[in-house]
């Protein structure tokens, strides 16, 4: 199941609550694009240098930035040089993240023809005060004409992402967005609490008093909210912050989660080959001289098994099924499962976590403290 995801560091403009690494100058679009395309040659023995399989790929996923930014031409540009080095299955989920207002039918159908095969789009709210605040660059018209569009152009494989918690958003407007949602029939929904990430745009206008703070008690409220209408829509929570028909969770994303190889390319894209985690240099001036000069821009980490156990703990507490107490077991001894066995007895007594057979896995009350359980949890 490994995967390969390319980071895009360019935007239109820039979200007051982002903090992944992105640029809104595009003079450096061009030598981005040349120094990608090197280091998809440079990169092209990852996975069989680290031991694995040379089985074909799973999945690939273009995230950033904005990835619907780029035009045909560029986008071919990296799906031919991803093929001359690697092999896909003939079924892979091939996933692009797109912006509402770059999604227009001429690039719909670039995309279908590219084998784009699943949409990624960032609607965030169908509120235009929300949009406002975020500093979204499209409006709740081009939200929702983005979707009947991509379903129109043959695109039934479609996520929206939500965000829930602003200031600006009360809960009549969080089922109306929901609800938009629901009635188009899209398989799968991410939605997110509004986070205030330190030295963002958002972080500074708070402490400016230039926009109201985030308020936690609103937000789990409507995570709850969120949870029950979607459960009773015939969603299932299958991660912390997605939601998905049966049969339709992101394979990309999923892979994360369950420790599974991936190749990330791209300033700031992080890699993991199953024994060591490397990220890009986020600074795209400095990645492109250092692919010019033949070398990946890269730290590395070597992960320690207590390394291994505490990420197992981290991502699989993520999940609807949980911690595997038997894989602990096997792949940490069962000194280390005896330890997650008696650490999590009193998040299973409070009613945060639940113990189904061998499995370890929060409740919906659980998930609003995902974070801190799994750190009292590690080693």
């Amino acid at each position: 199941m490994a995967g390969i995801y390319i980071h895009i560091p360019f935007c239109r403009q820039a979200c007051h609550y982002c903090n992944f690494y992105f640029s809104t100058s595009q003079q450096q679009r061009a030598a981005w694009l040349e120094a990608l395309l090197e280091e998809i040659r440079l990169q092209g023995d990852f996975f069989t240098a680290a031991g694995q399989d040379p089985d074909p790929l799973a999945t690939l996923y273009l995230g950033g930035g904005t990835p619907s930014l780029l035009d045909t031409a560029e986008l071919a540009a990296i799906f031919g040089q991803l093929r001359r080095y690697f092999l896909f299955e003939h079924d892979a989920e091939i996933t692009l993240e797109a912006n509402p207002d770059d999604v227009d039918a001429e690039k719909l159908q670039a995309w279908k023809q590219l084998d784009i095969r699943r949409l990624s789009i960032g609607v965030q709210s169908f509120s235009g005060d929300d949009l406002r605040g975020m500093h979204r660059a499209h409006d709740s018209r081009q939200a929702l004409q983005s979707i009947l569009l991509a379903q129109q152009h043959g695109f039934s494989n479609l996520s929206a992402d939500l965000i829930y918690g602003t200031p600006t958003l009360d809960d009549g407007q969080w089922r109306h967005n929901v609800e938009q949602l629901l009635g188009l029939g899209l398989p799968h929904l991410s939605c997110y609490a509004l986070t205030v990430e330190p030295h963002t745009a958002l972080d500074s206008m708070i402490r400016r008093k230039q926009y109201p703070p985030v308020d936690p008690g609103k937000a789990a409220r409507q995570a709850g909210l969120l949870e029950t209408w979607l459960e009773d829509a015939g969603y299932e929570h299958y991660e912390i912050s997605n939601f998905a028909k049966p049969g339709h969770r992101a394979r990309h994303n999923s892979s994360y989660w369950q420790g599974v190889p991936y190749l990330g390319l791209g300033p700031a894209a992080h890699s993991f080959n199953g024994h060591t985690r490397q990220w890009n240099i986020a600074n795209t001036a400095l990645y492109i001289k250092s692919i010019r000069e033949g070398r990946i821009p890269c730290e590395q980490e070597v992960l320690t098994p207590d390394q291994q156990y505490n990420e197992y703990i981290m991502t699989a507490l993520r999940t609807l099924e949980g911690c595997d107490l038997e894989l602990v077991a096997g792949r940490f001894g069962a000194e280390k499962r005896k330890k997650l066995e008696k650490e999590s007895g009193r998040f299973l007594r409070d009613g945060r976590m639940l113990q189904e057979g061998a499995r370890l896995r929060l409740s919906p009350r659980g998930r609003l403290f995902a974070d801190g359980i799994a750190a009292d949890l590690f080693c």
